[in-house]
């Protein structure tokens, strides 16, 4: 059942993207999640039964939660290539943008930045496929164990489920529910807006992470317009205005 209450008839096992695909060419270039009975889902996902589905874009916003969870996945990976012993801890997607918390020996300077976006353009230049893998909480615990992923593992141990879910792309790997886009090369603009400390799960007395924000978008006009805005903002930022105006000291 589509969204307007249609019906289309489609054999057992039919994935997002073949629907997008049967609609057209055009809805299949915009796609890049689906809703499946109210559950966002990877379009690679088999509907396998009667449901409601709904094709996401990025204008829907589930549809950018799924884009801006996918970029932290690229920047995950850059830093991890580009700053070998890093421990990964988490990056959600958040109100615009996203971020991703990292143990590094030091903080981000402006000169990391901008190495782990040159690293990103090249990661979303592979144009690499999204895939999901399911595997047993256990054995996952046992291997983050070895690879000393102290974050990974803590995660992990709060999972009641027997089976967790991983996504790949390129050279990375993450413990992770997804969804995600179905390829790195959707991304066609990306700007790395600010860094900052952050305790792990905010609690102050556990280890200080440095955490990287950022923002994408699937046009490169949709950032100019984006950094235009966040400009404007500044301009009219009170903490500025009231300074130049004298209104306090």
């Amino acid at each position: 059942t589509c969204p307007a209450g249609s019906k289309r008839p489609f054999a057992s096992g039919v994935t997002g993207r073949q629907i997008a695909e049967s609609i057209s060419p055009r809805r299949a270039q915009e796609a890049i999640a689906a809703k499946v009975d109210g559950v966002v889902r990877d379009l690679s996902y088999p509907v396998t039964s009667d449901a409601s589905v709904e094709l996401l874009t990025f204008e829907q916003p589930k549809g950018k939660e799924v884009f801006w969870h996918s970029s932290s996945h690229i920047m995950a990976q850059a830093v991890q290539e580009l700053f070998p012993g890093v421990k990964l801890a988490i990056g959600p997607p958040i109100d615009e943008g996203w971020y991703y918390d990292f143990e590094v020996e030091k903080p981000f300077s402006p000169e990391d930045l901008d190495r782990i976006e040159k690293r990103m353009a090249e990661i979303i230049a592979e144009d690499a496929t999204f895939r999901c893998e399911v595997k047993k909480r256990a054995e996952s615990i046992s291997y983050y164990q070895s690879k000393d992923a102290t974050y990974k593992v803590e995660l992990l141990e709060g999972i009641e489920d027997d089976t967790v879910t991983f996504y790949y792309h390129s050279r990375f790997e993450d413990l992770c529910r997804g969804p995600h886009i179905p390829r790195t090369g959707i991304i066609k603009a990306f700007k790395l807006t600010a860094t900052s400390g952050a305790y792990w799960r905010g609690d102050e007395k556990r280890q200080m992470l440095q955490r990287i924000y950022g923002i994408s978008f699937p046009k490169a006009s949709m950032l100019e317009e984006y950094l235009k805005r966040l400009e404007e903002a500044k301009k009219r930022d009170h903490r500025v205005l009231g300074k130049q105006l004298e209104l306090y000291h």
